[in-house]
């Protein structure tokens, strides 16, 4: 029995070692020390388990944060995918997409993109109560995978990514108040032509 326990206890240490980790059990070591979180539902359930997660990961989540997560857009959809006899679904595929922009100083968009999740549920015409209620547990798990897809591509948002994002965006942002300047001084040291006038007979 000790050895047995010895046994195991090697193993796991083995395995830690080599950097394995049981599913779920990961921490979400994030660069980010601070980030604005808003979403188009504010009191959704996706942003307010997002702030949560990014809190129990260390970060301080709060209005006026330099950079700023946006939840710009989450649709949740469903197809039949195959049917049963009498023309009822017996597999129905669930999905949700999530689009978001990450934002720094001057509100300048930095980055943004979209995260999908898929799910394939059964369908039973014959217990309505009990699809529906698989759906919803399924559509939970969803939203926590597609949490933990979101706190992965923050963990990929480094200082220095996030300085040149920043730069970048500073960049594009002065070239496009030089041209729109320079094409307002074009307009301003245009003669205006004065509009022709017909002789009355």
């Amino acid at each position: 029995m000790i050895k047995r326990n010895l046994l195991v206890m090697g193993l796991a240490v083995l395995l830690s070692a080599c950097g394995f980790q049981l599913r779920g059990t990961g921490t979400n070591e994030l660069s980010l020390k601070e980030l604005d979180v808003s979403a188009r539902n504010a009191y959704g359930e996706t942003v307010t388990q997002l702030r949560q997660t990014l809190e129990n990961s260390g970060v301080h989540v709060y209005n006026g944060a330099t950079y700023k997560l946006i939840l710009t857009d989450e649709k949740e959809t469903q197809r039949n995918i195959s049917y049963a006899s009498a023309g009822r679904a017996s597999d129905i595929e669930l999905n949700t997409a999530l689009n978001f922009e990450v934002q720094g100083r001057d509100n300048l968009p930095l980055m943004g993109d979209k995260i999908q999740v898929q799910k394939v549920v059964s369908h039973d015409g014959n217990n309505l109560v009990g699809s529906d209620s698989e759906t919803i547990q399924v559509r939970k798990e969803m939203r926590r995978e597609l949490i933990q897809r979101m706190m992965t591509r923050l963990q990929m948002l480094t200082p220095e990514k996030l300085a040149a994002l920043q730069q970048t965006a500073d960049n594009k942002a002065k070239a496009d108040a030089d041209a729109l300047k320079a094409a307002q001084e074009y307009e301003d040291n245009t003669p205006k032509q004065s509009p022709v006038e017909v002789p009355v007979e």
